[in-house]
């Protein structure tokens, strides 16, 4: 009798530990399942999230002449110019330059775009000048184009040489940023004073 005991506890313990065992690889089969199962939800939310909002900045239009660039949400009725077509153009039309430097990231920047594309009379005095768009590295280097900062937006402007008039600057800013602008009123005021003192060449005061 003790003997079928001892066998009877032992085919228990082997049951139990079989059925144990077939309960711990199940229950790893099934979190292993709803692992993958996240990922691939996670996979197509990031999937999803990238055709609606793409990481890239989109590529300038084809249709574009060469040297010009799309107005990048500055303005669609503006003439826009990369740096170095800009400045060639400049020289060859013998007309002041007006450059906007900005940062695709730059919160600042993305309020100033709209208030800009707006304005008729932006648009209207842009014709008398070479109107330049420089968006992230296409910011020139030297320190002519960081008269008091490297801070972003930047609005400089420029004789047809190229060189930059420190003295046009918004006389209504902040003087501790004093290329800056916040609204369109102001840039036309300081585009008035450049086309009177840059127009036809003449020489920027530094």
């Amino acid at each position: 009798r003790s003997f079928f005991r001892v066998r009877f506890f032992r085919s228990r313990r082997a049951l139990c530990g079989s059925f144990a065992s077939r309960r711990a690889r199940t229950f790893a089969t099934s979190k292993m399942a709803s692992r993958l199962a996240l990922l691939l939800a996670l996979l197509l939310g990031a999937a999803l999230v990238g055709m609606v909002c793409p990481s890239k900045v989109s590529e300038e239009p084809s249709d574009l002449p060469e040297g010009r660039v799309a107005s990048r949400g500055w303005g669609d009725s503006i003439e826009w110019w990369s740096v170095a077509a800009g400045l060639a153009e400049a020289a060859k039309q013998n007309k002041p330059i007006m450059m906007v430097i900005h940062k695709t990231w730059c919160g600042a920047c993305k309020a100033l775009k709209p208030i800009v594309a707006a304005s008729q009379e932006v648009s209207k005095v842009s014709k008398e000048f070479v109107m330049i768009n420089a968006e992230d590295d296409e910011e020139p280097k030297g320190a002519q184009y960081t008269p008091d900062g490297g801070y972003i937006p930047r609005i400089l402007f420029l004789n047809s040489k190229g060189e930059v008039d420190s003295s046009l600057k918004n006389s209504g800013g902040n003087p501790s940023y004093a290329y800056y602008y916040s609204n369109a009123d102001e840039i036309v005021k300081t585009m008035s004073k450049a086309i009177t003192k840059l127009g036809k060449g003449a020489e920027p005061e530094l």
